[in-house]
């Protein structure tokens, strides 16, 4: 006898309907899983056996065999538990499914004892089984709140096998689980008003937050860097809903979603330690993982002490930054995952850290100060839309108790920019200045012939490239935005060419 349940697998950040067959017939009692499955989802029989024994069903010893189709995508974690257990109940006779039951997605890991427990990656598969137009998803009590986030859906949260099982018979009827998101409005423990002094930096990062540009700072250890780069958060936009989905995906497949928060309200930030991996930066790993830069996505990837990490791990950033997602080629086929990130990078002005502090003299031959710089390549600093340095800070600065300008007071303006930058991007799947293609360029950002022939003398003097021009044209449309101009002034040309004066020396 045979038995059909409808299941969910992630391949990336997406969900994908898993059709569980199975086949109960006369021969030597043995349990075969087929359909490339991975080592937890073949020890799922075990798990399986006792779960159904200690929840007080009998399974006649017989030749089992489970189907994972499609049988060309390979299967991984312990989400078949509860699919499989339910397909050989009814395929043993022992399940009598109601009809008004519907189409329902089964997803969940189980304990030997017959309990459900939570897995990852609940809610792309419960998007999956909305788009699929599913009546329901079945999912471990510990899943539901990430699953009925997605509306529409009849979220059936379940604690043990036996009470799925009554469930489907009809006996017991499990209400759907209801929940109603978060408010999105994020909630920071930092605040710019803690930093003091550094106003041209915080200028710098102002521009940078209104218009989503990548930035670089460069100063002497203990100047602050750190310290403003954890506070760019609390400056962005608050995230709308699609972002929020978008990046709790991530979250939900990676497993990192908080207990008891379902949902990803703040824009995250990630500062991988100068020893990570490229699999751990770009994502990947014999079964593929999304990587910090994913992780990052709709938000903030600081690179502190950018110099000191791995150069191919650097060089690796190229491609996402262009695209706004990374592609990760395996055999069994290539996964896409999404990464929209604001890059931060800090690092010192050379090895000792002291190269132009007033404080401290600098021990570094010159040499030693291009070898370092160097570790920053060409293309890496063009992709950074603004560099600034950021000095120490004097005595007279650090002891000085005046208030300084709150995150909250930035941010004003901040969204004040990107009101603008939506209303002349509406339909057009921009989001932010930074994100203008050549065409969107030409449109929106035309410069006039005083801050053309400025500009042209600056690349000229400077010796910057194509890329650099147009980045420079990118914030300086953002300057304007700042400063509620339709049209980009020489001065805001200008503005923007001074966070392009650390180009020279990392060439």
């Amino acid at each position: 006898m045979t038995s059909n349940v409808l299941s969910c697998a992630v391949f990336g950040v997406d969900g994908y309907v898993v059709e569980v067959e199975v086949d109960m017939s006369s021969g030597l009692p043995s349990f075969t899983t087929v359909g490339l499955p991975e080592g937890a989802v073949r020890e799922s029989k075990e798990r399986v056996r006792s779960a159904i024994k200690n929840s007080g069903f009998t399974i006649p010893p017989k030749k089992i065999t489970v189907n994972l189709a499609p049988a060309n995508i390979r299967k991984e974690g312990s989400s078949f538990d509860l699919p499989i257990s339910v397909g050989m109940l009814a395929a043993a006779g022992r399940l009598k499914i109601a009809d008004r039951s519907g189409r329902l997605l089964v997803v969940g890991e189980l304990s030997l004892d017959g309990r459900v427990k939570k897995i990852g990656g609940v809610l792309p598969m419960a998007v999956c089984a909305k788009e699929k137009g599913m009546s329901g998803i079945v999912v471990p009590k510990g899943n539901a709140p990430e699953a009925a986030l997605v509306s529409g859906l009849n979220v059936i949260a379940v604690e043990t096998l036996s009470q799925l099982v009554s469930h489907l018979e009809g006996k017991n009827e499990i209400k759907p689980h209801s929940h109603s998101p978060s408010s999105l409005r994020p909630r920071h423990s930092v605040d710019f008003s803690e930093v003091k002094g550094q106003h041209r930096v915080k200028r710098a990062i102002e521009i940078a937050a209104s218009g989503g540009h990548n930035i670089l700072m460069v100063g002497p250890p203990g100047s602050g860097k750190t310290l403003l780069a954890r506070r760019i958060p609390t400056i962005l936009p608050d995230m709308h809903f699609d972002e929020a989905m978008e990046t709790s995906k991530i979250y939900s497949v990676s497993g990192l979603l908080k207990e008891g928060m379902p949902f990803v309200t703040e824009r995250p930030f990630r500062a991988p330690h100068h020893t990570v991996s490229d699999a751990g930066l770009i994502g990947g790993g014999s079964i593929p993982r999304p990587g910090d830069i994913s992780l990052a996505h709709n938000g903030v990837l600081f690179l502190d002490e950018i110099a000191e990490f791995k150069k191919t791990v650097i060089e690796a950033l190229r491609q996402p930054l262009e695209d706004g997602e990374i592609v990760i080629s395996r055999a069994a086929g290539s996964l896409a995952y999404p990464a929209k990130f604001m890059l931060v990078g800090a690092m010192n002005p050379c090895q000792c850290g002291h190269l132009g502090d007033r404080a401290k003299p600098c021990v570094c031959r010159p040499d030693q100060v291009r070898k370092y710089r160097a570790r920053v390549s060409g293309p890496v600093m063009d992709r950074f839309d603004m560099n600034v340095e950021v000095p120490s800070l004097g005595s007279g600065e650090l002891s000085n108790d005046g208030p300084a300008e709150s995150s909250a007071s930035i941010k004003a303006r901040v969204d004040a920019a990107r009101k603008i930058q939506n209303a002349r991007f509406e339909g057009a799947g921009i989001f932010s200045n930074s994100q203008m293609p050549p065409e969107a360029l030409r449109k929106f950002a035309s410069l006039g012939d005083p801050s053309k022939k400025m500009l042209e003398s600056a690349v000229d003097r400077m010796g910057l490239s194509a890329r650099a021009y147009d980045r420079i044209i990118k914030v300086s449309r953002t300057i304007a935005d700042l400063a509620g101009s339709d049209s980009i002034a020489p001065e805001h040309v200008a503005e923007a060419i001074q966070y392009r004066r650390l180009d020279a020396d990392f060439v």
